[in-house]
C-alpha cells in the first residue's frame, strides 16, 4: 500500500502546478504548493503514509462536518433541520447571493459557510469560548491526537480580512436566521477554521464517519450511527464545494475539503483518508488530491456507487 502511495503521489505532483495556494488569507498564502502527503487508515487499524503526511495546516472547512457532528450531538437531527437545509446550493461555498427570493434555512447547507456559520449557534455552551472548546476537544478526540489546537497566525489572519464571512453572517442576522452576536459566532467560526492538523488526523476523523461513530482503538461509540449517516450523506452531496457532483463521479465516496488544501475522504466500513495538497483549483478543492483520490479509488475500488 505504501508503495501505491508513493507511486499516486508522483502521478499527481505534475497537477500542483495547475493550482495555486489560497491568497484570500493572507497567512493561507505562505503555503508551500509543493507540500504533498497522504495518509490512509483501514478498519483493520493497520495505517499507510506516503509524502508529507505530518505536515501540519488549518483544517478550514474541513470543519464543518464536525461543527455538524457537534450540533447534531447537542440538539439531534429534527432541531438540527430547523434551522439548515441539506441540498447542494451549486454556488461557491463564500456566495452570498444563494437565492432570488427572501433568504431561508433550506437555502444553504452546513457545509457552506452562511450553513456553518448558523451551526457555530447551535453548539452549546454558557458562552462562545465555552462552544469552541467543546469543538476543540470533539475534534481532538475524533483524530485521537490531544495536542490539536489553532494556528493563532491563520487565525488573526481569518479574522482581520474575513469581510465576506462577516457580511454573510450579518445578513444571516438580518434575516432573522442569527439570534447570537455576529462577532461572537464569527469568532467561533474564524477560530474552528484555524484549527491547525496534518494528514494523519484527518484520516482518523474520517475513520470514525466511516466506523459509524467508533474509533479505530476502541468499540465505545462517540456519537449515534444515525448522525454519521446523516454527515455522510451530506459530504456526498455537498462536501466538495460546488465540485461536488464532479467529485462523486471521479471518487464516488464522502469527502470534505478545505482552501487549506485538505481533503478528508470517508469510505464507509473500510477507510478513513486525508490529503494534503495546498495548491487549489478555482472551487476551492485541492488540484493535486483530488486526481490522488480518484486514483486511489479506482485502485482499490473505493466507490460507493
Amino acid at each position: 500500500m505504501v508503495e501505491l502511495l508513493e507511486q499516486i503521489i508522483a502521478e499527481c505532483r505534475p497537477d500542483i502546478q495547475k493550482g495555486s495556494v489560497a491568497t484570500y488569507i493572507p497567512e493561507l498564502a505562505k503555503q508551500d504548493p509543493n507540500d504533498f502527503g497522504i495518509y490512509v487508515l483501514s478498519s483493520d487499524g493497520s495505517h499507510y503514509c506516503a509524502g508529507d503526511y505530518m505536515k501540519p495546516f488549518t483544517v478550514q472547512s474541513i470543519i464543518k462536518p464536525v461543527l455538524l457532528l457537534l450540533a447534531l450531538m447537542d440538539n439531534g437531527t429534527e432541531e438540527v433541520r430547523r434551522h439548515i437545509g441539506v441540498e447542494a446550493t451549486g454556488k461557491p461555498f463564500d456566495a452570498i447571493n444563494v437565492s432570488d427570493k427572501s433568504l431561508v434555512s433550506e437555502h444553504f447547507n452546513p457545509m457552506v459557510n452562511a450553513g456553518a456559520i448558523v451551526i457555530c449557534s447551535l453548539i452549546r455552551g454558557k458562552d462562545y469560548v465555552e462552544r469552541f472548546e467543546r469543538l476543540l476537544d470533539l475534534t481532538r478526540k475524533l483524530a485521537d491526537n490531544p495536542n490539536i489546537d489553532v494556528d493563532e497566525a491563520v487565525y488573526r489572519s481569518e479574522k482581520t480580512h474575513g469581510f465576506k464571512n462577516r457580511a454573510l453572517a450579518y445578513l444571516l442576522k438580518a434575516h432573522g436566521l442569527l439570534e447570537d452576536d455576529v462577532e461572537d459566532v464569527l469568532d467561533c467560526y474564524f477560530r474552528a477554521c484555524s484549527i491547525r492538523i496534518c494528514s494523519r488526523d484527518l484520516a482518523h476523523i474520517g475513520f470514525v464517519l466511516a466506523n459509524r461513530g467508533k474509533t479505530v482503538r476502541s468499540e465505545t461509540r462517540l456519537f449515534p450511527s444515525e448522525f454519521a449517516r446523516f454527515v455522510n450523506a451530506v459530504l456526498v452531496t455537498c462536501g466538495m464545494y460546488d465540485g461536488s457532483g464532479e467529485f462523486a463521479l471521479r471518487v464516488g465516496v464522502p469527502a470534505k475539503s478545505g482552501v487549506g488544501g485538505g481533503i478528508m475522504a470517508v469510505v464507509p466500513t473500510r477507510l478513513g483518508i486525508g490529503i494534503y495538497s495546498p495548491a487549489l483549483n478555482e472551487k476551492g478543492n485541492s488540484i493535486a488530491g483530488i486526481h490522488a483520490l480518484e486514483l486511489l479509488s479506482k485502485r482499490l475500488y473505493l466507490g460507493i456507487f
